[in-house]
């Protein structure tokens, strides 16, 4: 269906930035400036950005990301992301590095210290999704529980230009709940890359089934008698840890952005952003907008 809406393109910058530094690092490519400095995770990120915004074609774009290790979340649990180990040495400088190549380029970074970029996207839905149509790139499942009728979710899966697309109705059709309840189903069965466990012995399978019976956790904890033995001793031995799972699994939508959509409205790219670029060791980078968008 045709709209004259705004198109916003919401990137995970963090996801696009760790993907493009262990597809290249993986094969020793570094991609060093003159000082030694490594560029591969910036380089990528930015040339997968500018590939996404010539097939997308949105009108408007923003950048989200994380603002140190340290959230929220955090302070709620522990083992919170505790398993992860830290980033390669490599990739240290280029968190920065990413941020400014963005703002260079013309692109609006967001984030706030103490939270997720997970949460900063969900607040730019919760504060747009009357106003355009949005659609989010990331690598991050969790994200699905923001979809609605306006914003959709393209996953990266393989290069810059294969996505794996989910709308709302896509979604409730393979899981048969509201989006929203999505982080119900993922409290219930943990997440052992954020290092939270959830109900032991609750896998995927069950976990949705219980929601899609229940609609919610509250739904499952009213209803306990009517569950098997085990079901129902095991859930009965973890409700501290599954409500606790339910709030680090929760995406926060309340964050205020300090923008106007206005603010983030593309324009289009004069050579000489690419030049600067160029000059500053990001060649990769500048021979990718000239092949994309023709700049003499």
């Amino acid at each position: 269906m045709m709209t004259n809406k705004p198109h916003l393109l919401v990137v995970d910058g963090m996801a696009l930035l760790f993907r493009s530094f262990f597809a290249s690092s993986a094969m020793g490519q570094y991609i060093r400036m003159a000082d030694g400095t490594p560029t591969n995770g910036v380089q990528g990120f930015a040339r997968h950005v500018l590939t996404a915004q010539s097939l997308m074609k949105p009108t408007h774009l923003a950048v989200c990301w994380d603002m140190g290790a340290q959230t929220f979340r955090n302070e709620l649990f522990d083992g919170y992301k505790a398993n992860r180990p830290a980033p390669p040495e490599e990739m240290l400088p280029q968190f920065d590095m990413a941020k400014e190549v963005s703002e260079m380029i013309g692109w609006k970074n967001f984030g706030e210290v103490g939270m997720e970029a997970d949460d900063t996207i969900g607040s730019m839905v919760e504060k747009w999704k009357d106003d355009a149509e949005i659609t989010i790139i990331s690598g991050d499942k969790d994200l699905l529980q923001l979809l609605n009728p306006s914003t959709k979710i393209a996953f990266t899966k393989k290069g810059y230009t294969e996505y794996e697309l989910y709308t709302i109705e896509r979604f409730k059709e393979e899981y048969a709940i509201e989006p929203n309840k999505f982080a119900d189903v993922k409290a219930f069965m943990g997440d052992s890359s954020d290092g939270y466990p959830g109900v032991k012995g609750i896998g995927p399978k069950t976990a949705l089934q219980l929601i899609q019976k229940y609609g919610s956790i509250d739904g499952v904890l009213s209803n306990l008698q009517e569950l098997k033995p085990g079901q129902r001793s095991k859930i009965s031995e973890n409700v501290e840890m599954l409500k606790l799972s339910l709030q680090l699994a929760t995406i926060h939508r309340e964050m205020p952005i300090q923008a106007s959509l206005d603010e983030l409205q593309l324009k289009y790219y004069a050579n000489d952003i690419f030049e600067n670029l160029e000059n500053k060791g990001f060649k990769l980078i500048a021979k990718h907008a000239r092949s994309l968008y023709s700049l003499v």
